[in-house]
């Protein structure tokens, strides 16, 4: 049985330890500043403990790292660059759902000569969307085309923002803020989030799509001098963008980004009837023909072993958990920095958690 440690019981950890600690192959340990959520959250599974801890203090850190096989951060991205360090220094293998640009690259360098491996950004946008649109360009001799969209919405919206709070709200705003890495004419490129607005109809609906930061991962640096343009957008329903426009740029909260997350807070509801719309599309050379390649799918929030939960919880645990099962059964590189293009496709969605993607 392996040790597993989940940093932080929100949303997504509390998934995570379900499903980890039901296979009666992982023994959990789930710590959190706030006593009450990892007791919630480890109530009535087998092999799970929990404990109240600080994720910026090393001494605290340290002692739940102590004897870990592996760690599931799940915590704020800001937190993880010490996280990692921590899990280096225990040689415990590390693993993160992030997407902020900026702190991948420093596990990236931590990763450096480690024992152990350091896997971030596995989860469902950067995580699953990389995998399957990597997937899709595989076969190709040359990529011409390689779109990304990922969208957590609500399956009812009733807001002017045609939003609900899924997930991390820090996370959100981030990614609304900053550049956002793409591949555009074979070269490295940062664009403007929120800008080269679309849009596209999917299943009778109607969505749109714009630059968000951190979704791409490292697909547009490995797929560079194969791939003309590769890159990644957030899906929404039509108009959301332009009031995210409004907040950030005409009155000014791109500055004010923590103010704009106590609004979001305050003033958004959660639900827990979401939907997770994902489309890749890849056009090139396959078989010395232009061909175009589309993976679209839509996973709702669902009730598992008798206990309800969202698509947002569902596909982001799935996508961690299924390569935590792959690094155990050594189908992914056990040491090292591990992106997620190194991640086999048929294996992760034949795996027990990758397979609540196959809908």
């Amino acid at each position: 049985m392996k040790n597993v440690l989940i940093i932080g019981s929100g949303k997504i950890g509390r998934m995570a330890a379900h499903f980890l600690a039901h296979t009666g192959e992982y023994k959990v340990h789930i710590i959190d500043s706030h006593e009450s959520s990892w007791r919630e959250s480890i109530a009535g599974l087998p092999n799970a403990t929990g404990a109240t801890a600080n994720f910026s203090n090393q001494k605290d850190l340290d002692a739940a790292l102590n004897g870990q096989w592996g760690l599931i951060s799940c915590a704020p991205f800001f937190c993880n660059p010490l996280i990692a360090e921590r899990a280096k220094a225990h040689g415990v293998h590390y693993l993160d759902l992030t997407e902020d640009v900026a702190v991948t690259k420093k596990v990236q360098a931590l990763a450096q000569g480690a024992a152990t491996a350091f896997i971030p950004q596995c989860g469902l946008a950067p995580g699953y969307i990389t995998i399957a649109a990597n997937h899709l360009a595989k076969p190709m001799s040359s990529i011409h085309e390689l779109r990304c969209r990922v969208g957590a919405l609500p399956r009812n919206p009733t807001n002017q923002l045609k939003y609900n709070m899924t997930w991390s709200t820090s996370g959100l705003v981030n990614e609304y803020c900053n550049p956002c890495e793409a591949l555009v004419d074979g070269k490295m490129t940062l664009l403007a989030a929120l800008e080269n607005h679309e849009e596209f109809t999917l299943d009778g609906i109607e969505y749109e799509a714009f630059n968000t930061s951190g979704g791409l991962g490292t697909l547009g640096e490995s797929l560079a001098g194969r791939a003309r343009n590769v890159n990644y957008k957030t899906i929404r329903y039509p108009g959301h963008c332009k009031l995210i426009k409004f907040l950030l740029n005409d009155l000014g909260f791109i500055d004010h980004r923590q103010q704009l997350c106590d609004i979001f807070d305050r003033s958004i509801p959660s639900t827990t009837d979401d939907v997770i719309v994902i489309l890749c599309v890849a056009i090139g050379i396959e078989n010395g023909k232009l061909v175009e390649k589309i993976d679209a799918r839509r996973v709702p929030a669902a009730t598992i072993n008798g206990k309800h939960w969202t698509g947002i919880q569902i596909t982001t645990a799935a996508g961690v958990c299924a390569i935590l099962d792959m690094l155990k059964d050594g189908k992914v590189p056990t040491k090292g920095f591990v992106k997620m293009e190194d991640v086999n496709y048929d294996d992760f969605i034949a795996n027990r958690f990758g397979r609540h993607y196959a809908v």
